[in-house]
């Protein structure tokens, strides 16, 4: 369908959804271009739980209640990112049988460590990384408020519990601040949270390549692939940028004073997979969000459908094909890693 009416919005299909991302462009604009999208994934977020889309009793402890209703194209890209990414999520949990670290890049407000403990998924250690600022305010929100504190408190073990206004670090999740362009540095206040390379070790970035350019990006997969036995990434960001719609949506960002230093490399699926084998992983799936959509679990796709009428299909259409998950392995133990799909 031809693109028509008004233009999308900064960031479409989640309505600038990066949760936490890490901007790269070099100038404090661009990173606070970037922060403020946090806030708005997580309104967005905050919306979609509000109307029944899935279940996560915590967000509201880190985010206020959306001002306006949220468009049923927007609730669903959110929809399909949120369950396709804690898709794959909960395979390596279940591959690994949680002996294993997550690390999320750019982690932002997310609550998955909250929610995998309901459902006693934690691995044996989980790990956040993001700006100073957000990791501050994350900080605050959790010592304030005892439903966030409790579990971190509950599953921690030992006598080290460490924190203070930029970092926390328990037995089982750690909170840090880190400069994601410095390999040396994460790896290194990484280790100080008692990173294991040892352990087989999911690593996660939802919108945060696209924001540093190729040589950052690379040079962060690369250690990635480096460091660990066994590991998994998973990355959430554009695709099909070259096209009319693609250029829109960077127009729009860049009025944000937010560049996507990293699009290159959003050009197409195949750009996608090419760029984790060209950085040391072993095998490299990337599909369009469409396609996640249409693999989730039908049954409940159909009673998320039921929630808000959509009016135009072609739009919820052009903006989850300008989306994407990649996934890539690199298994030395030969835990059968590379089987995992949807």
């Amino acid at each position: 369908m031809p693109l028509s009416g008004p233009p999308p919005p900064a960031d479409p299909s989640m309505a600038a959804a990066v949760r936490g991302t890490v901007c790269f462009a070099g100038s404090e604009e661009a990173d606070e271009a970037v922060r403020g999208t946090c806030e708005d994934a997580s309104i967005c977020k905050r919306f979609a739980v509000s109307i029944g889309y899935w279940k996560d009793p915590y967000i509201q402890y880190f985010v206020r209640q959306a001002k306006e209703r949220k468009a049923p194209e927007i609730n669903r890209g959110y929809y399909a990112r949120v369950h396709g990414v804690s898709q794959l999520l909960k395979a390596f949990l279940k591959k690994t049988e949680c002996n294993c670290q997550i690390i999320n890049l750019g982690a932002g407000l997310d609550t998955m460590f909250w929610r995998l403990k309901d459902e006693n998924l934690l691995p044996k250690k989980y790990f956040e990384v993001d700006f100073p600022m957000i990791v501050t305010r994350k900080i605050y929100n959790i010592k304030s408020k005892p439903p966030l504190s409790k579990p971190i408190i509950e599953s921690h073990s030992g006598e080290s519990f460490l924190i203070d206004a930029h970092s926390l670090d328990s037995s089982r999740y750690s909170i840090l601040a880190a400069d994601l362009r410095d390999s040396s540095e994460l790896e290194e206040k990484l280790k100080k949270c008692n990173m294991d390379t040892q352990l087989p070790t999911l690593l996660i970035a939802e919108c945060v390549l696209v924001y540093m350019t190729p040589e950052q990006s690379a040079s962060l997969l690369k250690w990635a692939a480096n460091t660990f036995q066994a590991a998994m990434i998973i990355n959430y960001e554009q695709v099909n940028m070259a096209d009319r719609f693609g250029q829109i949506m960077i127009e729009n960002l860049q009025r944000r004073q937010c560049s996507l230093a990293g699009v290159e490399a959003c050009k197409s699926l195949e750009s996608q997979r090419e760029r984790l084998l060209l950085n040391g992983w072993e095998t490299a799936n990337a599909i369009d969000m469409m396609k996640v959509y249409s693999c989730l679990p039908q049954a409940d796709v159909r009673r998320i459908e039921g929630l808000e009428f959509l009016d135009e299909r072609e739009l919820l259409e052009q903006l989850m094909q300008h989306y994407c998950i990649c996934w890539a392995t690199k298994d030395s133990c030969n835990m059968g890693l590379s089987n995992i799909t949807f």
